[in-house]
């Protein structure tokens, strides 16, 4: 029998059929693809039946598939589908185009992390050197393939046979054929014996995190790389392990999975997991072990040289690590091991590296930190436990939001939860949210208590401090509680942080996951179950008053919180008494009386919302305080309460907000403070007390937007607002200095002699027009924040601060950096938007540091940016403005740029950055006359705002998964869609003359679109075959007449579609789609669709049922 080529017009004949038949159905193992005519009848056959009678299932290009039918579809499957793909390279092999096109997919899956395809050639009567290119074998067939299909698709298929001729293969000449199809068939079996891990039935935002991981390990590169995969429990750790053990562990000499190794170790199975580790490497051969040592032993001997990829689940000591796989020479070039951890505190890293970074890096290990799962993923798995669907009924939105945002992204709690609700009645699922509510759910808080049991009694203060009261406190305050209560606060919240319970933000500020909070607050709650005043925290009010009003307490409470109560209380010294131990009070309004002679002795922190003008508590002297916060409070600064609060001489912070203070307190009885925060509008301040220049210990002085308004910085002596003393440079200890919203118009020179200075921020004080010299004299400076100042220029002397991490100098009528700018060494973030720079100095291309550097809103006359030496530079933020960069415009990209914000004329003058991840182009002006994606091979995500073209290829981005294009109102056409075969998401808003996007059917692992406003589109194509399509967002697109078919299930949603009507008899979208969410008043004809069940209608956020339609049946 024969078939014409599609390609090459050859004709080849065949014997065999039916491997085509459940090409579409199952995946196979190994797909062959071979020239038909040179080996079919032997070595193919025989070696075909060899592997299919050793059980392995085996594709080959039947060139009778489907008689006349086009198979190029069915072929990519077959390959995609196939473990191991095996082109036998013959003579005649080149003259196929049908085999080379193959070969060139082969190759191209293999590159792509999805990709399962490992390439295993066969040399059978030629020589890698053939294919490699490097003889003539083949050069004649591909000069006739260039004559037919051009030059472009030839170079693709030569690419591909060097990069296959390199790969270690089987070579016919070193042996018979007989011989040679034995060791095939037995090598392949152990690749194929991959033991892949059994993963859940429900994976929901996998994708992304596998993308990461495969980022950092850099599975191609022949580095040893170990990987650390740390979050909470819970969160999922151990799946994404196993979704990359099994998508990579072919690709190894060997592979192992060692589960709970943490478990093990306590049971003393160390060398039970070396013999695991040894044996499932070496193919399951008997290993005998003596000890942990010989262990090691042979590890280290029998590992050497092979390349193994290793997973070692749940590690929580180096002892483990140190007796499984210790350090890279135990293992061949190109090895993997990736740890999975809820500890980090085990590895090996410096003080310094301690910040809590989504992505850290060290010189060891790459550190991947898993976060909680995003609302829409979150509704998602809980929607395929609790409905067995992608989402909930229309009935149960709003409850599901509720029971959802009680899990807070954490995919074990979505699971439990989702699972006992299943099939539940709704009085059930009201019943779980409200006891949810009070008690958390068990088995999710027996999961994450045992992070919680690993740790010293001291960290479980702290966490459990946190949890009650200090979620969103920035850290600085309860450390110095903490401190005073002889705690090591910087080390244990460092453990904390390393243990996944709690994490710092930006601001530095203490964050902890709802369920972690959750732990706490039950662990606190089961020390006594019964008497609430031995429990040692009370943070809900209402409970704390009953405790104190019926003088319930104890001993054991230390905490307690008095705020948002209804009626304000006035608190009695009788009542007080019963708390000897209490080290943190939190009030709101009411007042203190009687007595309180020896009372509050242990009192550590106090905050006072509201607090009275007329203290009527006598006696009261806070000996231990440390924390002292008040805000929103008309207290004189002859208020009696200072003679309370202000005796202690180690009161660390003073922190006043929104009070309404004519002068400060004097501070001569705190000599100690460090904290001093005058904070949100103090509108009576008119006066500092001269005392300040006492407090030589303050570390940090903010004096933030108010009436307050500090002309010059320093002056004489004695001073008021407008004129502060010099002696405030003599606060040798000050790290942080905040004069934000003044009229200061320049810093005094002796500015210079507070070298402890860490932080300046002059940030709106919009008179400032000049730093001194002296400036470059504080060698501690990290951040130096003018933005929004009328600073021109700066100091030659800015290059001495070498510890420069932060400079912002946004929205400043600065013009020019100064040289010395590249002896910043420190640098990490550099902000110059919306400035009047015209060119960055050459020497910021010595900023070997760099990372950050936003330029957005910048004139549009800049023509250089060179910035090819700041080799660590990883994205731009803002959007660079480039105007004319077809003409005059020189950009040498940093080497490691992966995201870039980018405004540009003409963005094919422009040569982009290979390495690009995240690309946002806006306000492209001129029309696009080809594709300018074509070296963007990596590129992620494109965005693509206001940008005026007509037509835009996609051909390229083959490696695209989210594009969004907005407001690009002259677009009329998006083409060749059909190559972006990993795009997830695809958003297209406000394009008003779109009428066409080409190939949408055809983007099968599209899981989102929305098409917004575009009032040019009037018909969808059939989207029936996007199986992963979950969601379908239609607004405003007033000329669209048909819904398109869509897979089951996905959610449909629909708004302002006027001309939507019977799209034909056929259709399927209402019958696959479960109460779809549609603007009734939007959509005329629609209702005509027998099939409509139920429709849902959109007013002011709820459902309401439609009437008087008859062909609408209700559904219970």
């Amino acid at each position: 029998m024969e078939r014409r080529d599609s390609l090459d017009g050859t004709t080849t004949s065949t014997t065999d059929r039916g491997d085509a038949k459940s090409l579409m159905g199952a995946e196979f193992e190994v797909f062959l693809n071979f020239r038909g005519s040179d080996i079919r009848l032997n070595f193919a056959d025989c070696l075909y039946h060899s592997m299919d009678g050793a059980g392995i299932r085996v594709f080959r290009d039947d060139e009778e598939i489907i008689k006349g039918e086009a198979i190029e579809g069915r072929l990519e499957h077959a390959i995609k589908s196939s473990r191991i793909c095996m082109p036998i390279f013959s003579r005649n092999y080149a003259t196929s185009a049908w085999c080379l096109r193959e070969l060139a997919y082969m190759v191209d899956c293999s590159r792509n992390i999805d990709g399962k395809a490992m390439i295993l050639p066969v040399f059978f009567d030629v020589n890698p050197d053939d294919v490699k290119l490097k003889t003539n074998q083949y050069h004649d067939a591909l000069q006739k393939h260039e004559q037919k299909f051009g030059c472009h698709v030839v170079q693709q298929w030569k690419e591909a046979l060097r990069e296959v001729g390199l790969i270690k293969g089987w070579h016919l000449k070193d042996r018979g054929q007989g011989e040679l199809i034995r060791l095939i068939v037995a090598e392949v079996s152990i690749k194929l014996n991959r033991r892949d891990k059994i993963l859940p039935d429900h994976l929901v935002g996998i994708h992304d995190r596998v993308e990461d991981v495969m980022h950092l390990l850099d599975e191609g590169s022949p580095d040893v790389r170990y990987l650390v995969i740390h979050g909470m429990g819970g969160i999922g750790k151990t799946t994404l392990a196993k979704v990359v053990f099994n998508q990579i562990s072919c690709r190894f000499h060997g592979c192992s999975f060692l589960l709970d190794v943490r478990e093990a170790s306590k049971g003393g199975k160390v060398v039970q997991l070396q013999k695991q580790l040894l044996s499932e490497i070496l193919n399951f051969k008997p290993v005998e072990i003596v000890d942990s040592d010989a262990g090691i032993d042979q590890i280290k001997r029998r590992f050497r040289d092979k390349k193994v990829l290793i997973i070692l689940d749940d590690i929580d000591k180096w002892d483990q690590l140190a007796k499984l796989a210790e350090k890279r020479d135990w293992f061949g070039s190109g090895s993997k091991i990736i740890i999975t951890t809820r500890d980090t505190n085990f590895l090996p890293i410096e003080e310094g590296n301690q910040e809590n970074n989504v992505q850290r890096c060290f010189e060891e290990f790459k550190i991947y930190q898993m976060e909680e799962l995003h609302h829409g993923h979150a509704v998602q798995l809980f929607s395929k436990h609790a409905f067995r669907m992608d989402f909930p009924p229309p009935d149960y939105n709003d409850i599901s939001r509720d029971i959802i945002s009680k899990a807070g992204g954490l995919p074990l709690a979505l699971e439990v939860i989702g699972s006992s609700l299943y099939c539940k009645s709704k009085r059930l699922w009201k019943d779980t949210l409200t006891k949810l509510g009070l008690v958390p759910n068990q088995d999710i808080l027996r999961k994450l208590k045992i992070s919680f049991e690993m740790l010293e009694d001291a960290q479980r203060e702290i966490f459990l401090d946190i949890a009650c009261y200090f979620v969103g406190e920035e850290r600085i305050y309860p450390h110095h509680m903490w401190k005073a209560l002889d705690f090591l606060p910087r080390i244990e919240i460092n453990f904390l942080i390393r243990m996944s319970l709690i994490k710092i933000d930006d601001d530095d500020r203490l964050l902890m996951h709802d369920l972690l909070r959750d732990l706490g607050r039950e662990i606190v709650r089961q020390e006594d179950l019964k008497v609430l005043g031995k429990c040692s925290r009370l943070w809900c009010p209402k409970i704390a008053l009953q405790v104190v009003q019926n003088r319930k307490g104890t001993e054991n409470i230390m905490a307690l919180k008095l705020t948002g109560l209804s009626i304000e209380h006035d608190f009695t010294s009788e009542e007080f008494s019963r708390l000897p131990s209490l080290r943190l009070l939190e009030l709101e309004g009411g007042n203190l009386v009687g007595d309180f002679k020896n009372l509050l002795s242990s009192l550590r922190w106090l905050s006072w919302r509201h607090c009275p003008s007329d203290l009527q508590a006598v006696n009261l002297y806070l000996w231990n305080l440390v924390v002292l916060k008040l805000s929103d409070s008309d207290i004189p600064e002859n208020w009696n309460g200072w003679g309370s609060c202000l005796v202690n001489h180690d009161l660390k912070v003073i922190h006043l907000i929104r009070c309404h203070l004519s002068s400060t307190p004097d501070f001569s009885t705190c000599l100690n403070l460090k904290i001093l925060v005058l904070d949100e509008n103090c509108p009576r301040l008119l006066q500092i007390s001269s005392s300040i220049h006492k407090l030589e210990r303050l570390k940090r002085l903010e004096i933030i937007p108010a009436q307050v308004q500090l002309s010059k910085l320093p002056a004489s002596v004695p001073f008021d607002l407008f004129a502060v003393p010099s002696a405030i440079c003599g606060l040798k200890y000050l790290s942080s200095l905040k004069l934000e919203g003044q009229c200061i118009q320049e810093l005094h020179p002796s500015i210079g002699e507070m070298a402890g200075l860490k932080c300046l921020s002059l940030m709106n004080c919009h008179q400032f027009r000049q730093l001194p010299d002296s400036i470059g004299k504080l060698r501690s400076l990290v951040i130096l924040n003018l933005v929004y100042t009328r600073i021109k220029e700066l100091p030659n002397s800015i290059g001495d601060l070498r510890k420069l991490e932060i400079m912002n100098l946004g929205s400043t009528q600065i013009r020019k950096l100064p040289n010395s700018i590249g002896r910043l060494e420190s640098l990490v973030e550099l902000y110059l938007a919306n400035t009047k720079i015209t060119g960055l100095p050459v020497s910021v291309g010595y900023l070997k540091g760099l990372k950050f550097l936003t330029l957005a809103g910048i004139m549009e006359n800049l023509r250089v940016l060179e910035s090819s030496g700041c080799k660590n530079i990883r994205c731009t933020g803002g959007s660079v403005k480039m105007a004319d960069c077809n003409r005059s415009t020189n950009i040498t990209w940093p080497p490691q740029l992966w995201r870039l914000g980018i405004s540009c004329d003409d963005p094919q003058s422009v040569t982009w950055p290979a390495q690009l991840y995240n690309l946002a182009l806006r306000d492209v002006t001129s029309p696009l006359k080809q594709p300018f994606f074509s070296s963007l091979r990596y590129l992620s995500r494109l965005t693509l705002f206001r940008c005026w073209f007509t037509e835009i290829n996609f051909q390229q981005l083959e490696n695209l998964h989210y594009l969004d294009v907005l407001l690009c109102k002259s677009l009329v056409r998006l083409l060749s869609l059909s190559r972006l075969q990993k795009i997830k998401r695809l958003i297209v808003m406000s394009c008003s003359q779109l009428m066409e996007i080409q190939d949408l059917g055809e983007l099968e692992s599209l899981e989102e679109l929305s098409i917004e406003n575009c009032g040019s589109i009037q018909r969808l194509p059939d989207l029936s075959k996007l199986h992963e399509l979950r969601t379908l967002h239609l607004y405003h697109c007033e000329l669209v007449q048909g819904l398109p078919d869509i897979p089951n299930p996905c959610h449909l949603d629909v708004h302002g579609c006027p001309m939507l009507v019977e799209s034909g008899d056929s259709c399927e979208t209402c019958r696959q789609c479960r109460e779809p969410n549609v603007d009734v008043n939007c959509m005329r004809g629609l209702f005509s669709r027998s099939n409509l069940k139920a429709v849902k209608n959109w007013n002011h956020g709820k459902h309401q049922r439609l009437r008087h339609y008859d062909s609408i049946q209700k559904v219970s």
